[in-house]
């Protein structure tokens, strides 16, 4: 035991001696400059947040002071610093009082890959030539480095108890160097904006205007370059169609460049937020993924702002105008109708007044007599004749709008973004007063139409008395009936409503949708329609297609045929039925959908097709066949519980005659595309399908991929985001089209990738009716 001991620490301590001796770390031979340490006076100042880096620099390796600290990473920032001793401290085992820190040195040095500090080193050879498009890069947080202003000094704090120490190593075995010229680039800790381009303010006011018209705060940096020119660089995310986002940045090198877009942005800002009714900017890229802002189809810069700012003043004034010449139009509609109301009222209450005389006097024998002779047998039908004919001048009045709009030229002066919101602000209030006018007029012919109403069966009900008194014997036994004709009250106001429809949302209701788009195609799909379902998740739904659009020949069946019997196992060439039962076990293991565990098999597309050695294309031929009967069945099983849009991002035109996936997520859509299609270069097109509530379709739920015998398979859609819908039997109109540009990262995961512009042509699409039978 001793022996076998004795052998590891020999390994440990070759171990070790192999690393020292790659980092040159032989104490009689480390330069003066990479023990020295300054006297460095830091200050810690409260509230401050040291994770988030606001500045990157290259700085010279000598200008750099390391420190250890007995603590972790994560600790408070004066608490490790208040710890930190000087690296000679941990070299120098002679001084009783640093043996353990010596001891500590090594087992850091113990715990370190020379293939992790090589890491670091080809990242900062990478870093030497050019700044990553996102300025921060995969481990810029292990760099622990720190300003002084009162020494005008780096140094780097290195947490001994942490488990990460490359960048540490790294640094030392350049600072062993001693090379005079040698730079790293890394994020300096615990500094502010220096202010120089932007101020600490406008880069917070920056940040709030992005975020209105991006949809999501940035990262803006100080980077200060190899020569010590600073810059002010801008990254970050934008939505350029729903929720398909595409990566910016912004670099300005002087403070008159940054504060041409800061007061750009400024004003728009301004607009948006005073004006909301009047004003909705969106934003794209350029080919070098410069952000840019525009309204409806113009972009907007700062060059031409001021030219922006006088076209939408007198833009409000064109509109203000028109707006005007209606108010007084319908000012005067409304006088008219109110004259004509109070003449109405005048008629009504003298028919009513005569009613009510009437109702009065039939109570006692000398009423009805005072009646009979006081009110004549003819009824004054002039103030209806004069109604009717104020109604046909009414219909003569020109309802239309003036053809031609004041011309306005345009002044020689330059008109203030004050006098352009208060000009907006002023044609919203002419608005609400058109609006308001509109529902007097409403309400005021309502009234007039009801008036009209009871005029009339007010004048029914006088013309039926005037009928009875052709004697006074008749107008006697007339009056003492107790019936009495009623009057209409006349129509009551109709409001009209428009009811909100409920559209499906991905964020909220992917999980729900799931679950019971799950739930019943368990119920209602038979074993065989399941089958069919996953394989038209798979590549084969082009064979699919070219079957179903009758575009199939032999050679497509024997190259599909081809390719399933190179995909199947090498274990069926010792033995079918023994390398069927190695399979299945494997397929039954536990399995993690959804954070839950389950035992189901995974649907096995060579199963379902049947694909064996001996095969043919024309087997294959009847398997589609199937598949498609199946997929037909199954499609009329489930319908759309509400309006939904779908999407499909391909390289080439999209088949309106075939069974198509499409994800119902925009950005995830585009995102698989891109990954699936990183080679090509060609624009995307993006499909955008507005489905209307009771459209059948098949979801790609976890019944789908799984079988559930052991009834342990997970509720919902875990796999996939994706559904299929057949179109040949829809409508479909085309709405239009419109072309985006979205910038990505060639590969996601390395931060020195070249950056990918990519065009994107999307076209609006909507099912015009139903399904048909």
């Amino acid at each position: 035991r001793m022996a076998v001991v004795k052998r590891k620490k020999e390994t440990m301590d070759d171990a070790i001696e192999e690393k020292m001796k790659y980092i040159g770390l032989e104490t009689n031979k480390i330069p003066k400059s990479a023990l020295q340490t300054h006297k460095l006076n830091f200050r810690v100042l409260k509230g401050f947040d040291e994770k988030r880096h606001k500045q990157y620099r290259y700085i010279n390796i000598n200008d750099i002071d390391i420190l250890l600290t007995p603590t972790n990473r994560l600790n408070d920032l004066k608490e490790k610093y208040e710890k930190a001793k000087p690296l000679y401290m941990y070299l120098d085992p002679r001084e009783e009082e640093n043996i353990m820190r010596h001891t500590t040195f090594l087992n850091m040095l113990k715990k370190v890959e020379i293939s992790e500090i090589k890491e670091v080193e080809k990242e900062q050879e990478y870093l030497s030539k050019k700044v990553p498009f996102k300025v921060k890069y995969k481990q810029n947080y292990l760099w622990q480095i720190y300003y002084s202003e009162s020494a005008e000094r780096y140094f780097m704090l290195v947490p001994t108890e942490d488990t990460e120490y490359s960048t540490f190593f790294y640094l030392l075995k350049k600072k062993i160097e001693n090379d005079e010229e040698a730079k790293i680039f890394v994020p300096v800790s615990y500094v502010d904006y220096s202010g120089e381009i932007l101020k600490k303010s406008e880069i917070r006011d920056l940040e709030n205007y992005l975020w209105l018209f991006t949809k999501d705060y940035p990262s803006i940096y100080e980077v200060y370059d190899q020569n010590n020119n600073l810059s002010l660089q801008v990254v970050g995310e934008s939505q350029v169609y729903g929720k398909v986002k595409t990566l910016y940045k912004l670099t300005f090198q002087t403070s008159k460049e940054a504060m041409k877009f800061y007061k750009l942005l400024k004003a728009l800002f301004i607009l948006q937020t005073e004006l909301p009714y009047y004003y909705s900017f969106s934003t794209s890229i350029d080919d070098d993924g410069k952000l840019e802002i525009y309204l409806n189809k113009a972009k907007v810069e700062y060059e031409n702002l001021a030219e922006f700012v006088l076209e939408q003043y007198m833009k409000s004034i064109s509109l203000k105008e028109n707006i005007q010449n209606e108010i007084e139009y319908l000012e005067k509609k409304l006088e008219t109708l109110k004259n004509e109301s109070a003449e109405l009222e005048n008629e009504y209450f003298a028919k009513e007044k005569q009613i009510s005389t009437f109702l009065e006097c039939k109570k006692s024998f000398f009423g009805k007599v005072k009646y009979y002779f006081k009110f004549g047998k003819k009824s004054n039908k002039k103030g209806k004749n004069n109604i009717e004919k104020e109604s046909e001048k009414e219909e003569e009045i020109d309802i239309k709008k003036k053809d031609e709009n004041k011309k306005f030229k345009l002044k020689d002066r330059v008109y203030t973004l004050d006098e352009l919101v208060i000009s907006y602000k002023e044609l919203e209030i002419m608005e609400n007063n058109q609006k308001n006018t509109k529902l007097d007029i409403n309400a005021i012919k309502l009234k007039n139409k009801n008036l009209k109403k009871k005029i009339e069966n007010a004048t029914a009900y006088i013309e039926e008395i005037n009928e009875h008194k052709k004697s006074i014997f008749e107008f006697w036994k007339y009056s003492n009936k107790d019936e009495v004709m009623a009057l209409e009250e006349g129509e009551k106001e109709e409001v009209v409503t428009t009811e909100i429809e409920k559209k499906f949302d991905y964020d909220e209701d992917f999980e729900k949708f799931g679950e019971r788009v799950d739930k019943n195609q368990r119920k209602k799909f038979t074993d065989s329609e399941l089958d069919s379902c996953y394989v038209s998740s798979t590549e084969i739904l082009d064979l699919i297609n070219k079957m179903y659009t009758k575009k199939a020949e032999a050679k497509d069946f024997s190259d599909a045929l081809k390719e399933l019997k190179e995909g199947k196992d090498d274990e069926e060439e010792i033995d079918d039925v023994d390398a069927l039962e190695i399979y299945s076990s494997d397929r039954t293991e536990e399995k993690n959908l959804g954070n839950k565990i389950h035992r189901e098999k995974t649907r096995i597309l060579n199963e379902i097709l049947e694909i064996k050695k001996e095969s043919k294309g024309t087997e294959l031929r009847k398997s589609i066949i199937n598949v498609i009967k199946d997929l037909k069945r199954a499609t009329k099983k489930n319908s759309l519980d509400e309006d939904m849009y779908v999407y499909k991002a391909m390289s080439e035109d999209l088949d309106l005659e075939e069974f198509q996936t499409f994800s119902l997520n925009e950005e995830l859509e585009v995102k698989e595309f891109i990954e699936n299609n990183v080679s090509k270069r060609k624009a995307i097109n993006l499909y955008r399908i507005k489905l209307p509530k009771g459209t059948n379709f098949i979801a790609f739920t976890n019944i789908v991929f799984y079988d559930n015998k052991n009834m342990t398979l997970p509720i919902g859609m875990n796999q996939s985001h994706k559904i299929l819908i057949d179109l040949e039997p829809l409508n479909i109109k085309d709405n239009g089209n419109k072309t985006i540009n979205k910038a990505y990262m060639e590969d996601d995961g390395n931060d020195f990738s070249k950056l990918m512009i990519r065009e994107i042509n999307i076209h609006e699409l909507e099912v015009e009716m139903d399904i048909s039978d």
